[in-house]
């Protein structure tokens, strides 16, 4: 099958054969003719299958027809982080660069002004994330009345960052006649109620069983040490060896680990970027296109760059961190492998990765095998005492250990114990004063002030006493 026989537009055909793609995906074949067809789709696919393009390409053949007006886009998009929501917004470029269409982009980060100025003149498609999407509604600048189509993407994540009752209200909120389009990686319980809610008789698409990883990675686990230092040894260790490495994501359980990380690579020579939730959204961009355009090899990140990055060759993934969520660990390997390309994902696990490492082997259903030998046989050796020595007290909480001092540091806190005693030790000249201090002390009289004021004879005045004010002894001009 191709794309021509989907029932796609010849202008967005000219545009994905300009773009080099043949073949559609198993999703892209199953989803685009039911989307064309206008029913509400429900698909189940693992990250990577080509998600986006599957309701993409459908959407822009939809809206050849008609126009929008002002303040009341005619399809909205929700996405739950900035990123997929540019990736999204690059995806309507690509192929829709033979028609009229306007795009808006509505994410955090970004003024508010120049949002509102994009929405003011109509747009045919709206791309958001839910927060900011609920900010301009509420300020009265967004109708969402003229919704012919609404699209929920990567639903399950949005359930993980808490925006289900945001997708709640802005589902009660569209009009109930719209076509809705709804994509997710797993299908928790709570994914399965929205979408027995929202969906009206939707085609259900699912290519591969839930939470599956894809045949084209090969995952390794790598015991670890618990103590920090000697895990970012094992990390930059791993790294060196590895082969065939093009690029890699490093992937961090905390956004202050990756900071910690990623000062630590930069420190021993890789070319690194970092990506997390706490950096401004410009920032967030550059790092993201410096690892997409090759500027640099490994970008340590969150799972902020766990979903729906479209970064087709990604050579290696590294968990740092074993994720806490099982699910997790799916859609970061999940950044490689993609597209039928070979990936590898190393995970190092350490002795208080138990339950996270069994969580994720039930959730995909097989065991991964060891590089090297198993935690239980793992003897690990001590990071250098460099790197021991210039670790943060935040990122080893477990050491309680102090870097021992250096002879430089130790002949420094010598001589400044030798300057105090010498300061603080009188010259002869200094002693002879001091000697003749206390005779001078005899004869001079106590300095001291009276709590009140006393006359010669030792009484104490009433009110002026015998000092008599200049302006009371002046005379006064009476009025006739």
């Amino acid at each position: 099958m191709n794309f021509s026989e989907l029932g796609l537009s010849p202008k967005v055909l000219e545009a994905v054969t300009a773009s080099g793609y043949t073949t559609p995906t198993p999703i892209q074949a199953e989803a685009i003719p039911r989307v064309i067809e206008r029913r509400d789709v429900l698909g189940i696919a693992q990250t990577g299958t080509g998600k986006t393009a599957a309701f993409t390409l459908p959407m822009i053949t939809l809206l050849e027809q008609g126009r929008a007006r002002a303040r009341m886009p005619r399809t909205l998009i929700l996405e739950p982080t900035r990123e997929l929501a540019a990736q999204v917004e690059e995806s309507f470029v690509k192929y829709g660069s033979g028609q009229k269409l306007d795009v808006a982009l509505l994410i955090g980060g970004v003024s508010f002004g120049d949002q509102d100025i994009k929405i003011t003149r109509g747009v045919d498609v709206l791309i958001a994330t839910p927060g900011r999407l609920l900010d301009h509604f509420e300020r009265g600048k967004l109708l969402l009345t003229g919704i012919e189509i609404l699209v929920i993407d990567e639903a399950d994540r949005m359930l993980d960052m808490g925006f289900i009752p945001d997708i709640e209200r802005i589902c009660k909120m569209v009009p109930f006649t719209r076509q809705t389009l709804f994509f997710s990686a797993t299908m928790p319980p709570e994914i399965q109620r929205i979408t027995d809610t929202f969906l009206h008789n939707p085609a259900r698409i699912e290519i591969a069983r839930e939470s599956t990883t894809a045949e084209t990675i090969t995952q390794y686990l790598v015991a670890s040490s618990g103590h920090a230092a000697e895990k970012r040894e094992t990390l930059r260790r791993l790294m060196r060896d590895a082969t065939d490495v093009k690029n890699g994501i490093i992937f961090c359980n905390r956004k202050s680990d990756v900071q910690i990380v990623y000062k630590s690579l930069t420190k021993h020579g890789f070319s690194v970027a970092a990506l997390h939730g706490d950096m401004d959204q410009r920032a967030r961009m550059v790092a993201l296109e410096a690892f997409r355009n090759g500027t640099t090899q490994y970008l340590v990140a969150s799972d902020v760059a766990a979903r729906g990055l479209d970064i087709p060759d990604v050579s290696h993934v590294f968990n740092y961190d074993a994720p806490h969520h099982s699910e997790d660990y799916v859609h970061r390997i999940g950044r490689t492998g993609r597209a039928g390309r070979l990936g590898t994902a190393y995970t190092l696990i350490t002795s208080h990765d138990d339950k996270s490492l069994a969580g994720i082997e039930s959730l995909i259903k097989k065991s991964i095998p060891w590089l090297g030998s198993s935690l239980a046989e793992a003897v690990f050796e001590p990071a250098p005492r460099a790197e021991r020595s210039s670790r943060s007290r935040g990122s080893d909480r477990g050491s309680s250990r102090r870097a021992p001092r250096t002879e430089k540091a130790h002949a420094k806190r010598t001589e400044a114990k030798e300057a105090i005693v010498q300061r603080e030790t009188p010259k002869p000249e200094q002693r002879e004063t001091a000697a003749a201090r206390p005779h001078a002390a005899q004869n001079k009289k106590p300095q001291h002030t009276p709590r009140h004021r006393r006359d010669d004879d030792g009484r104490t005045p009433v009110g002026f006493g015998d000092q008599m004010p200049g302006f009371l002894t002046r005379g006064i001009k009476a009025k006739a």
